[in-house]
């Protein structure tokens, strides 16, 4: 199966991957509230764990497994939390997870740069675990599930990195970033733009979980957020000489080459939507 995608073009592999993932994830968000919460938890920690290989590439060596865990660990708090099944204490228990951190890696005899790893494995779960907590929480705001929410988010997101893959290959001239990312151009950037401005339109709609004005304020969110977080991943990847994150995902690569626009884009929905509804 691997050989007939590899002889594929990027296109035709992108399509393969929405064509069986997209059903899968909208049938996960839209059955109950704890599959969403499994899914965005598994999703996670693919990406968490992603996030550390490439590390170790690079000759660092974060707390992979344990790393991932309290990643893990703080999405399925965030469910339990947001649907009343546990009192909001609970939050705290992140705090003693984390602290653990440290009293492994002073037993970690033979690494050299014990602290350098201790910031990475921080970073994993705030970077990737964290934006994915967020979600859950803002999908159950109020003591209530609104898949409709998530829903609209990806398809922002979604149409905002088709609109600036196909107008970045058909008109891209002018280098949005060309010291982190050659091929993104301002042309791409406008038509990803674009796309989400008419996603936005029609939840403005066609979804009443949030006014007009709220979809076309998250719509700019993302396309503007989304953009840097696919900068940053790709500076990370610059840093350690990379092209893809992984070849989970054909046409995209891993999940967070994937998922890194949402990573970003995450933190400023949530505060947006806390702040002003």
């Amino acid at each position: 199966m691997k050989q007939r995608l590899a002889k594929m073009s990027n296109l035709q592999q992108r399509v393969i991957a929405a064509v069986v993932g997209v059903p899968l994830i909208i049938f996960m968000i839209w059955y109950a509230d704890w599959t969403f919460a499994l899914l965005f938890c598994v999703i996670s920690a693919l990406t968490q764990r992603e996030f550390y290989r490439l590390l170790g590439l690079d000759g660092f060596e974060p707390l992979t497994a344990y790393g991932t865990l309290v990643g893990t660990m703080v999405c399925v708090l965030a469910y339990f939390i947001e649907t009343d099944m546990i009192g909001t204490g609970n939050y705290f228990l992140i705090c003693p997870a984390s602290s653990m951190i440290f009293l492994i890696k002073l037993y970690k005899k033979r690494d050299m740069k014990p602290f350098t790893n201790i910031g990475f494995t921080f970073l994993g779960i705030i970077y990737v675990a964290m934006p994915f907590a967020l979600l859950i929480i803002l999908a159950l705001r109020g003591g209530t599930y609104h898949p409709i929410i998530i829903t609209g988010c990806l398809l922002l997101l979604w149409a905002s990195d088709i609109g600036a893959y196909f107008a970045g290959t058909k008109f891209g001239r002018r280098k949005l970033f060309e010291r982190v990312s050659p091929k993104k151009s301002w042309e791409g950037a406008l038509g990803g733009a674009a796309a989400a401005g008419l996603v936005a339109l029609g939840l403005a709609f066609y979804a009443p979980e949030l006014r007009p004005w709220q979809w076309y304020c998250v719509g700019g969110i993302i396309v503007v957020t989304g953009t840097y977080g696919d900068l940053v991943e790709s500076l990370f990847k610059r840093s350690i000489a990379i092209k893809d994150s992984g070849s989970s995902i054909p046409g995209h690569g891993g999940f967070l080459d994937r998922f890194d626009g949402l990573l970003l884009a995450a933190p400023f929905i949530i505060t947006f939507l806390k702040l002003f509804t």
